[in-house]
């Protein structure tokens, strides 16, 4: 099972350890990529604060990320599991899971990004500020340019069993599974279900739907949950307490759609 995860905007700081090593990053496929996204990301933000932030999206008030980006090459590394934050993190809760639950996380997860493309939660990284919605002047715009790179690495990334795709809009556009690997694929949509004046309303809320993701990933886990297609995924769900509304395709070689319904968060 390969899951694929967002990154979070929020990060940890990146500590005192060594600084980045690219070699040893996963997926050594994307190094060229990565030095490319990397090299212009760090000029940007040492030669001209107020376009780097604009570029980036950043406010005023978030004027000290530029000045992280600047460091990134010197900056302290550390495994990418300890530096996304945020909500579908803190449900995760990668820092607590027991060790087999730990080891399968290691193996499973895949968190994509917009400078480093995707990594492992293992592999050591500064915190920085890029999200893949960001247009480099030199590179454009990084879901874009990111697709070239990671079709060459994904498939096999991908392996032959179920991919779990956890990830958002933005992050999607990196890369699309496509053929037979899209056929072993799953994304997951979570809807808020609420009760109103005696009629059942859904929506999409962004807390929910970080927060759940997190959990079902966890959950997943700590099963031991090996689900080797988009059908045993709805098993496996099911089993562990979910309301999962799932059809499968009506054409061989596309994705998998799932709905989970929630009604409220267990923290």
């Amino acid at each position: 099972m390969l899951v694929l995860l967002p990154p979070s905007e929020g990060k940890a700081a990146g500590g005192s350890g060594a600084p980045l090593k690219p070699e040893t990053l996963s997926l050594p496929g994307l190094a060229p990529a990565r030095a490319a996204v990397l090299e212009e990301l760090v000029e940007l933000c040492a030669a001209d604060e107020t376009k780097a932030r604009e570029i980036l999206g950043l406010s005023e008030g978030l004027r000290g990320e530029v000045a992280k980006n600047v460091e990134l090459r010197t900056a302290g590394a550390r495994p990418a599991g300890e530096i996304y934050t945020g909500v579908l993190y803190d449900a995760l809760g990668l820092a607590d899971l027991p060790a087999a639950a730990r080891a399968l996380a290691q193996d499973a997860l895949l968190v994509f990004s917009g400078l480093w493309g995707a990594v492992r939660i293992t592999d050591a990284i500064p915190s920085y500020r890029c999200s893949m919605g960001v247009k480099l002047p030199g590179l454009g715009a990084l879901g874009a340019y990111w697709r070239g790179p990671m079709e060459e690495v994904m498939p096999e990334a991908a392996g032959d069993g179920l991919v779990l795709d956890l990830r958002s809009a933005a992050y999607g556009t990196a890369w699309k599974p496509k053929g037979e690997v899209a056929g072993r694929t799953a994304s997951v949509r979570v809807l808020h279900s609420q009760m109103v004046d005696g009629v059942e309303k859904r929506s999409v809320v962004s807390h929910f739907n970080k927060a759940t993701k997190g959990r079902l990933v966890r959950d997943l886990l700590l099963a031991g949950a090996a689900p080797a297609s988009p059908a045993e995924l709805v098993t496996a769900l099911r089993d562990l307490g979910y309301t999962v509304e799932a059809e499968a395709p009506a054409k061989a070689g596309k994705a998998w759609s799932l709905d989970v319904v929630v009604t409220q968060i267990h923290h």
